[in-house]
């Protein structure tokens, strides 16, 4: 069953207007529509195993989250689970079915406890339409963005061994972290489980260990505790060998 976020009861609520300024979604936008978004806007907070929304259920808001970690997946008729991603601090949930109005494409469920802040479809459409439509134009640079990190996601999956799959993930991650020039020695420390790790790839766990161990072996990466030490050259090479 669908739990509904909670209003915050005490502690200091996430400041609405940083995280929006934030947020990807409407990256570029001018700060009276941040402001209007910050006043339209309600905190939140979800605990461990709360269920946030369901596929199918009706997309009436959109989520920002200021910490904690949510999971998106899908599941089959026969209870099998595929996780498209983890959203973090700084990320957005439930944009497609809030911009469109139509069903949640996914579930979304909790993996520890969180706040952030909730724009309802309602408030966002009492926005001043001017401010409005310069929203809109952010958000559909955005989607054009998703767009294509879904393509190289999609072809990562299909054409690619799972140490190269594994890479490339690694690279991908590393770019939205640092933007397309990467320093060195970049440190990236994942808060994922191997199992997780697993599900993203679509593969198992045994395999995704020996696929870092590859990995490691091949100077890709190099561990150092729970982080990872990456060689961007050698994950690139990598990437593109295992794809031939």
């Amino acid at each position: 069953m669908t739990s509904k976020p909670t209003p915050r009861a005490s502690g200091q609520p996430p400041s609405p207007l940083r995280l929006w300024r934030g947020a990807a979604l409407f990256e570029g936008a001018p700060d009276t529509a941040f402001e209007a978004l910050a006043a339209a806007s309600l905190p939140f907070r979800f605990t461990a195993g709360q269920i946030l929304f369901q596929r199918g259920d009706t997309g009436d808001g959109v989520f920002v989250l200021a910490s904690g970690r949510i999971k998106l997946a899908l599941l089959s008729a026969q209870g099998r689970e595929l996780v498209l991603r983890h959203a973090e601090g700084g990320d957005i949930l439930g944009e497609l079915a809030f911009l469109d109005g139509s069903q949640r494409s996914a579930m979304a469920v909790a993996v520890t406890q969180g706040d952030g802040v909730f724009l309802t479809r309602q408030a966002f459409d009492r926005i001043a339409p001017d401010l409005r439509d310069t929203l809109i134009s952010a958000a559909l640079s955005y989607l054009c963005r998703r767009l294509r990190e879904t393509t190289d996601q999609l072809e990562s999956i299909a054409l690619y061994d799972l140490p190269g799959r594994l890479a490339r993930f690694f690279l991908l991650t590393l770019q939205q972290l640092h933007g397309e020039d990467l320093p060195p020695d970049p440190r990236l420390r994942l808060a994922l489980t191997q199992g997780e790790l697993a599900s993203i790839l679509g593969a198992s766990r045994p395999k995704v260990n020996r696929a870092l161990t590859e990995l490691e072996l091949a100077g890709g990466i190099r561990r150092d505790g729970t982080a990872l030490i990456c060689n961007p050259l050698r994950l690139i090479a990598l990437s593109q060998a295992s794809g031939e």
